[in-house]
């Protein structure tokens, strides 16, 4: 009995510490049998890379390189520290992560926090504060691609950009608490950046060439993330794994009072963000509440794809992902609940049949 027990241990232990390399092969075996999906799949996925992505969030990156060569940072540390500080714990300088991952979209809000921490800007819990607020969906995904593409309708689009707004910043209050009696003390770095000569034209050339550099080399990241989820989706339609985790979260949703045919199109948001919102968008509903509210969900929380961009940028800096996972399923949450609250009482926002 104990050979058996001892034997069942071995290979547990053996399965977790191998469980990537496992799910690795896996994924290459399956890239070789669905070859023909995969190929569309991968193309669709650049496709929406180049026509979407890049012209959307290239010119904000460069933008955010140009303005941390400026004092812009350290101006709005200066104005705005009596607002960022009591309410979300945080410095005066993280009002610029989360203007412009409001504007921009993810994840510009990540990669200016985490430049924040090289810096010297914020603490590690400072940090870990502004990234679980700052990292945002944009105006011009949710309003344009959401609201008017798929919807139809900019109203809608409208509605989802606010209670996506409010989230955000319901997040960042209750995360001030995070840490709250934990310090850690601030990079050499800072009084070097806070000494920052301002750009000249003889600088010009080199900002430029960098800002570029350093821009191009985050939305390359990004697509090699849109193109490998969006086979990853390919693969786990072909596989049937979706049908499988859609009939164990039918039950769950219908707890919720939340039709089963919206199981396929959840599970995809969690996986990946543009294509779940894109199948639930287009579930024909006369209660198209439900189909607002999910979206709703899906666009605070991200996607798994999100995540691990955030990730592969914090990686280089002592951030932890896990406070940004938890922020992220309550904007969610959140989301959800104020579309819920605002539909139920501004009867303008009904657009049940």
């Amino acid at each position: 009995m104990k050979r058996k027990t001892v034997r069942a241990n071995f290979i547990f232990i053996s399965l977790r510490d191998n469980a990537l390399s496992i799910i690795f092969v896996l994924f290459a075996i399956c890239l070789v049998v669905f070859s023909k999906d995969n190929l569309t799949a991968s193309k669709e996925g650049l496709t929406l890379w180049m026509t979407s992505v890049v012209p959307a969030l290239l010119p904000f990156f460069i933008a955010c390189e140009l303005l941390s060569h400026t004092n812009i940072i350290d101006y709005l540390g200066a104005k705005l520290n009596k607002i960022m500080k009591p309410i979300f714990n945080v410095p005066g300088e993280g009002a610029f992560p989360l203007i412009m991952g409001i504007i921009s979209g993810y994840p510009v809000g990540a990669k200016i926090v985490t430049n924040f921490r090289k810096n010297g800007i914020c603490t590690k819990e400072e940090g870990e504060r502004l990234l679980t607020f700052t990292n945002n969906s944009g105006p011009l995904f949710i309003i344009g691609t959401v609201g008017i593409s798929l919807f139809g309708n900019s109203t809608i689009g409208i509605l989802l950009f606010i209670t996506h707004l409010l989230a955000c910043l319901t997040v960042g209050v209750v995360f001030r608490f995070w840490k709250r009696n934990s310090k850690t003390k601030y990079s050499s770095s800072a009084k070097e950046y806070t000494k920052k000569i301002p750009p000249s034209f003889n600088s010009l050339g080199s900002i430029l060439q960098n800002s570029i550099m350093s821009s191009v080399s985050t939305v390359v990241m990004i697509g090699g993330f849109v193109m490998l989820f969006s086979v990853i989706i390919s693969i786990l339609n072909n596989t049937g794994i979706f049908s499988v985790l859609s009939t164990f979260v039918s039950p769950i949703l219908s707890l919720v009072h939340i039709p089963s045919s919206f199981a396929n199109g959840i599970l995809s948001g969690i996986v990946e963000l543009t294509n779940g919102v894109s199948i639930i968008s287009n579930i024909p509903m006369k209660a198209i509440s439900i189909n607002i509210i999910i979206c709703a969900f899906l666009l605070g929380f991200g996607g798994i794809s999100v995540l691990l961009q955030v990730l592969s940028i914090t990686s280089s800096s002592d951030i932890s992902i896990k406070p940004y996972i938890i922020g992220k399923l309550l904007q969610g949450c959140f989301a959800a609940l104020y579309t819920y609250l605002l539909i139920q009482n501004f009867t303008f926002l009904n657009f049940d049949i």
